[in-house]
């Protein structure tokens, strides 16, 4: 395991204005041989230089966003019935999928047992109707779709980060590390990122001081200076979904600045709407030791884009290139 951990090694002087950190370009070893097959294989790519946003997005920065273009989430608005032919017609309002803890051991088969469609549950009531928008201003917003993520990186001037280069970023310079801090998940006992404690679902200690999303920088740094790359919340990425090395990769040589795979192979075969996906990235304080060990640089999830839950945001990049 390498550490290349200079965040400030060959930085533009170009600096956008925001709270941004620049990641060095260089090769690295993206995906895993040892977790989910979707990871699978590892492999040596490369990325340009670039910089992301230090933190994900908070609720407070969305509402700014919000309160200067007037946006209405995909969460809030009513559901197409022509876009959901087999959807229970009760289930075509404005609304948005919450986790929702059982009361005991559940099947881990169906995550029904624990995610329910709560009515008017968005970014700013992120549990439903009786939610607080104060108590939430400093976590990252969730109940964010795709498409909203990609409106606000649009009129910050900036946008998603690729696969890779959420991964570069989240690695810290610590090439072929677990996780963004090293080997082990609680080094000398200390908890280093917002994730589940205890059996999921039903069971969260939160012995991290947190059952649900946590305030952005509530845990130690990475190498680069980013915090909660792992854990609090999912984060979209601007890649089409595909499983392993997409046919687009070439085998030949190292990979620069490589993307996913292409819209149409992203979509679930036995999904009937038919819904193409992104990838997210980082893991969420929904991962356990018991269930979804995601929460890693190079564990990935295909999520459909027309999808927001209470357990997904994102964070912006910048290219190199840009004024």
């Amino acid at each position: 395991m390498s550490s290349d951990a200079s965040p400030q090694r060959d930085a533009p002087t170009n600096r956008p204005a925001d709270d941004v950190v620049w990641i060095p370009g260089g090769e690295f070893s993206m995906g895993s041989d040892e977790h989910y097959p979707e990871e699978r294989p590892a492999r040596q790519v490369g990325v340009d230089g670039f910089w992301i946003d230090r933190t994900p997005v908070t609720t407070a920065a969305f509402r700014e966003f919000v309160d200067a273009t007037g946006y209405v989430t995909l969460a809030e608005r009513p559901p197409r019935p022509e876009e959901y032919p087999d959807a229970d017609p009760a289930l075509l309002v404005p609304g948005s999928a919450v986790f929702v803890p059982p009361d005991g051991p559940v099947d881990l088969r169906n995550p029904s047992n624990w995610w329910q469609y709560v009515p008017d549950a968005n970014w700013r009531q992120p549990l439903g109707p009786e939610s607080d928008l104060s108590e939430w201003l400093d976590h990252p917003v969730v109940h964010v779709a795709y498409e909203d993520a990609v409106a606000y990186a649009e009129w910050a001037g900036k946008r998603l980060p690729t696969e890779a280069e959420h991964e570069r970023a989240s690695r810290g310079g610590l090439d072929g590390a677990t996780f963004a801090w090293g080997d082990e998940l609680t080094p000398e006992g200390e908890l280093m990122a917002n994730t589940w404690q205890g059996t999921f679902p039903w069971q969260n200690t939160g012995a991290d001081g947190h059952v649900r999303t946590s305030p952005v920088g509530s845990f130690p740094a990475n190498g680069y200076g980013l915090v909660d790359t792992i854990g609090n919340v999912w984060e979209w990425t601007s890649d089409w979904f595909a499983v392993g090395r997409s046919d687009t990769t070439p085998t030949c040589c190292t990979p620069e600045n490589p993307r996913g795979g292409t819209e149409a192979a992203s979509v679930d075969p036995f999904d009937p709407a038919r819904t193409p996906r992104k990838v997210l990235k980082g893991g969420s304080h929904l991962c356990a030791p018991n269930y979804c060990q995601r929460y890693r640089p190079a564990a990935r999830y295909p999520e459909p884009v027309d999808t927001s839950t209470s357990h997904v945001g994102f964070r912006c990049a910048v290219s190199a290139d840009t004024d």
